[in-house]
């Protein structure tokens, strides 16, 4: 069986439909022991105190912002490379939930920022890509709903979510390109002098793995929806032809 029998729309249908009650409960049952566990069960930090908590919410939507796009980006060369209408339209799926997480991310961070740094925002590298990210969001959005003909719009979008992979790459490794910035490094590595300690680095996996959840239920959803609204456009066409 090949996965690129799943680019036919009534494929996806079939098995996203089949999908889509599992992971939603996966999401569920990761996001209620994560955030409980990491909100009411860990203790303070002797450093950040109780502020180190809002790692729970913003590590995972930046995560998530980022590999949103990143996603956006496959599933567009997907598009431009075999024109499959079913991965142009989960890309225009997975916008609206990577720019909510990218939201959050900047949300939470503004929260941490205030009283770590003593202001809610600064112009810091990996800060200032993450706002252009969201910009690139807003934008890729707004294309999808400017231009009537959808192939057209896809292949317009295609290339304004191959532009804005230079804004997803920087604002996960901008604290590596540039040394200055107050953003501190990253709080998961293959270094485990990096990470986190083990009573918050757990329940911080397991919400990560509520957000990749998450993000996934949503997209099917939304990938579903962008389905069946094409079918009712292509009737509506047909029956004002007829």
């Amino acid at each position: 069986m090949s996965l690129w029998e799943y680019a036919n729309p009534k494929k996806f249908l079939g098995l996203s439909g089949a999908v889509l009650p599992w992971v939603s409960a996966g999401a569920a049952l990761c996001l209620v022991v994560g955030l409980v566990w990491g909100f009411f069960l860990t203790p303070d930090a002797a450093r950040f105190q109780s502020t180190v908590k809002i790692i729970y919410l913003h590590v995972p939507a930046a995560l998530m912002a980022i590999n949103a796009w990143i996603m956006m980006l496959v599933a567009s060369l997907i598009w431009i490379v075999r024109r499959h209408h079913v991965s142009a339209l989960a890309a225009k799926a997975a916008a609206p939930v990577g720019m909510v997480m990218t939201v959050i991310a900047l949300v939470t961070g503004a929260i941490w920022g205030q009283p770590m740094w003593g202001t809610w925002w600064a112009w810091d590298p990996r800060l200032t890509s993450f706002l252009i990210l969201f910009l690139f969001y807003l934008g890729y959005i707004a294309l999808w709903d400017a231009i009537d003909n959808p192939d057209t719009t896809a292949d317009l979008t295609s290339i304004l979510c191959l532009v804005g992979s230079v804004f997803a790459v920087l604002s996960r490794y901008a604290v590596l390109f540039w040394n200055q910035g107050l953003h501190q490094g990253a709080s998961l590595s293959l270094d485990k002098e990096e990470n986190v300690a083990d009573v918050f680095y757990f329940p911080l996996l397991v919400c990560i793995a509520g957000f990749v959840l998450l993000f996934l239920a949503l997209v099917l959803l939304r990938t579903r929806t962008e389905i069946r609204a094409r079918r009712i456009k292509a009737l509506l066409a047909r029956e004002r032809q007829a």
